[in-house]
């Protein structure tokens, strides 16, 4: 349920859910967010009047009329409501002592093709590396790195490209998908957070080999809807064990990457699988690896569970810092990816749909978006490219603002014929 409420009668806790203008004329990276702290709630009084909060996602506002009959003492009602929580330790963060400056060598436009191409060969070495886990060989470790490397001189180049074709790219199975774009995801993550190069790679190939001993979890499983049994979720989180090791099995590949790949089901408040790390127990690639892995399977179609479009899953991370995840990392994550994050569906003022194609660093409102459906619902021939911080105009004297971001699969059209 919904409801109402004017600015100065809210109290922390509450669910934002809708305000009195649109989002993108606010300073607030979410389309719905928890109030939880003074520059959140001074934000709103300085750009609204009333909001709309979500009852089913957070609690009511007291009813103001018991606060003249509470006694002198009383908490006040307020108290109860959730806070962000405190850090356990030191954020990984701290573990990073060297960094390297990379700058964009290439247009989206530019890279898009080399992209393609070193995401058609991570493809196929994927599909052979599930082959050969199937008739119990070993991994071709030399084509791995190939793959990898050419994926990292791509991201290093423009990361854009290689996100564009991670998030559209949705045919060639779930595992498969899921490893290219986490491996992209952890990449692209790791430049921005300026890792030196050959972190970079051993990132990548983290990305791309964590979840192999999924090969060994029956599909009915995998597949299932709805909540697993004791039994088959046992089974299905062996999956890390057999990943550790087929990847111990495999001669040729760095050898602290079996150990990592234990790490990405780990959570920050010692939540986690297999061993219920804490923390920096989990360490820097260890907490990017389960950062990365839970956006992506949050944003991705799942028989299991509702997909959510990109902004919501970022939100769902930031609410859950310091809980389930490194805080300061969960805010970089969220800075790297950005409020539209490059392959995300939008919805415009105008109401045209178009896919997010390219970050702007500097104004994260205003990326550059390819309008693919009028307000019609209509497919455009040719498409639209919109620079959305030159302030092209929907209208006259309106300019184009993206509205919301869009679930996958909630619009008739398929983003990766533009692309792939």
């Amino acid at each position: 349920m919904k409801k109402e409420v004017p600015v100065e009668q809210l109290e922390f806790g509450v669910f934002i859910s809708e305000l009195d203008r649109p989002w993108t004329e606010t300073p607030f990276m979410y389309q719905g967010f928890v109030l939880n702290n003074e520059k959140q709630l001074e934000a709103l009084k300085k750009y609204c009047k009333k909001v709309t909060i979500d009852l089913d996602k957070g609690p009511d506002l007291p009813d103001r009329s018991a606060l003249l009959t509470s006694r002198a003492g009383d908490p006040p009602l307020s108290s109860a409501h959730p806070r962000v929580a405190e850090p356990i330790g030191p954020s990984v963060l701290t573990t990073i002592k060297h960094k390297v400056v990379y700058r964009e060598k290439a247009t989206v436009d530019e890279e898009l093709p080399v992209a393609r191409t070193a995401q058609r060969q991570t493809e196929v070495v994927l599909k052979d590396i599930m082959s050969q886990v199937e008739a119990g060989k070993a991994l071709d470790a030399p084509r791995v790195q190939e793959a990898v490397t050419s994926m990292t001189d791509s991201v290093v180049r423009n990361p854009d490209a290689m996100m564009l074709l991670a998030k559209l790219k949705e045919k060639g199975g779930h595992t498969l998908d899921r490893a290219f774009g986490v491996s992209i995801y952890m990449l692209t993550f790791g430049r921005f957070l300026q890792l030196p190069r050959e972190q970079l790679d051993l990132l990548g190939m983290l990305g791309l080999l964590q979840d192999v001993g999924m090969t060994a979890v029956p599909e009915e499983v995998v597949e299932k809807k709805g909540v697993l049994s004791k039994p088959e979720l046992m089974v299905c989180r062996s999956h890390i064990a057999h990943s550790v090791a087929i990847l111990k099995d495999t001669p040729g590949l760095p050898s602290e990457l079996p150990e990592l790949a234990a790490l990405h089901h780990e959570r920050y408040n010692g939540s986690g699988y297999p061993k219920g790390l804490k923390g920096d127990q989990i360490g820097l690639f260890g907490s990017i690896a389960g950062l990365v892995d839970c956006f992506d399977a949050m944003t991705h179609a799942r028989s299991y569970a509702e997909v959510h479009s990109p902004s919501n899953a970022l939100n769902h991370l930031y609410n859950t810092r310091n809980v389930l995840f490194d805080g300061p990392l969960v805010e970089q994550f969220v800075q790297c990816i950005g409020i539209f994050p490059v392959g995300a569906l939008v919805e415009l003022n105008s109401g045209e749909v178009g896919i997010v194609i390219a970050q702007n660093l500097v104004r994260r409102l205003l990326p550059k978006v390819m309008v693919v459906l009028d307000a019609k619902g209509v497919p455009l021939r040719p498409q639209l490219i919109l620079d959305l911080a030159q302030e092209p105009k929907a209208a006259p004297g309106v300019p184009y603002r993206i509205k919301r971001t869009l679930e996958q699969g909630s619009v008739a059209i398929d983003p990766s014929e533009f692309f792939l």
